[in-house]
């Protein structure tokens, strides 16, 4: 599993917040499931494609929901950035794994319900499916035997505000953050203090790409920490990666026109040589009255070298 699908999932398995999410979208905000009742169930269940190959799929949070021995149901929640037109049949698969999962436990008779809430994080609203039926075409005189099988997609962004402020647990974080950006408003902080700071985070950094809030310092605030207290601390740290940023740009441009500098300079002192130690061999050739060498080392640069030498002639 890859570093971001865990990270999505981190704060949706705290148990405070896994029942504060089902019970906003499903109960309208009433507290009808208690964190101490939430148990870990199976994430993973295997099936056959051909006959003869095993396949696994797994759910993105699972709960069993518990009361004094008694299991009244299994929740599943399953993330969505993105518009998934086959989401009804990957959600029969879920759930039916659940299901036979029931019939294998011989110990237990009890049978119980299974439900998928489907938590799409999108900016435009779900325009595909939301029933089996609506994604399969069903021949006709089939209809009334065809079982169908509906899906519970709940829009985050388009939560209302209302909804946003039942939220008791981190997660009123999260989607007050979808509700606003969705509408393209200024981002207004949210104040409520947060219980899984890190959780938080890294479930912020996943959905917004944004990875400077995976490296905010909060180490110093030994009192609550908010998303004022976050954005302050992005803030300075883009500041101060800026400033850092900016130093090592300068001294990069520094070394840089320092070499191009000290290339014309060595270009223009070897120029400025070449020109002395040339008036020099003239000097010399005229001295000794070598006047037909003179025409020929302004023509032929191998003797003129081989000249150099023999005068003892150095730049």
């Amino acid at each position: 599993m890859g570093q971001k699908d865990i990270s999505e999932k981190i704060l949706e398995d705290y148990n405070d917040v896994f029942s504060d999410i089902v019970n906003v979208l499903i109960f309208q905000g009433k507290q009808v499931v208690k964190p101490e009742e939430l148990a870990d169930t199976k994430l993973r269940s295997y099936y056959k494609a051909d006959g003869t190959k095993l396949h696994e799929q797994n759910r993105d949070v699972a709960k069993l929901w518990t009361a004094g021995g008694i299991i009244f149901a299994v929740c599943g929640l399953e993330n969505q950035t993105t518009i998934d037109y086959d989401m009804p049949l990957r959600v029969i698969g879920y759930d039916g794994a659940a299901y036979r999962e029931q019939l294998l436990n011989k110990k237990n008779k009890q049978r119980y319900p299974v439900m998928t809430l489907i938590l799409y994080y999108g900016k435009r609203h779900w325009k595909a499916p939301r029933t089996l039926k609506e994604r399969i075409n069903v021949p006709k005189g089939l209809k009334d035997y065809v079982s169908d099988y509906r899906i519970n997609i709940f829009e985050i962004s388009y939560l209302t505000e209302e909804q946003v402020k039942m939220f008791q647990s981190d997660f009123q974080i999260a989607a007050d953050y979808f509700v606003q950006t969705r509408k393209g408003e200024k981002y207004q902080q949210n104040t409520k203090i947060m219980e899984h700071v890190d959780a938080v985070l890294n479930f912020l950094s996943v959905f917004t790409e944004d990875r400077d809030y995976l490296k905010v310092d909060l180490s110093k605030h030994s009192g609550g920490i908010n998303m004022c207290v976050v954005l302050q601390e992005a803030k300075l740290f883009g500041i101060r990666e800026g400033i850092e940023r900016g130093r090592q740009e300068g001294i990069e441009r520094g070394r840089q026109e320092g070499i191009e500098r000290g290339r014309q300079e060595g270009i223009e002192r070897g120029r400025q040589e070449g020109e002395n130690q040339f008036a020099e061999l003239i000097s010399q050739l005229l001295s000794y009255g070598r006047l037909d060498d003179i025409k020929r080392v302004t023509e032929d640069k191998e003797y003129r070298k081989e000249l150099y030498g023999e005068l003892k002639i150095v730049r």
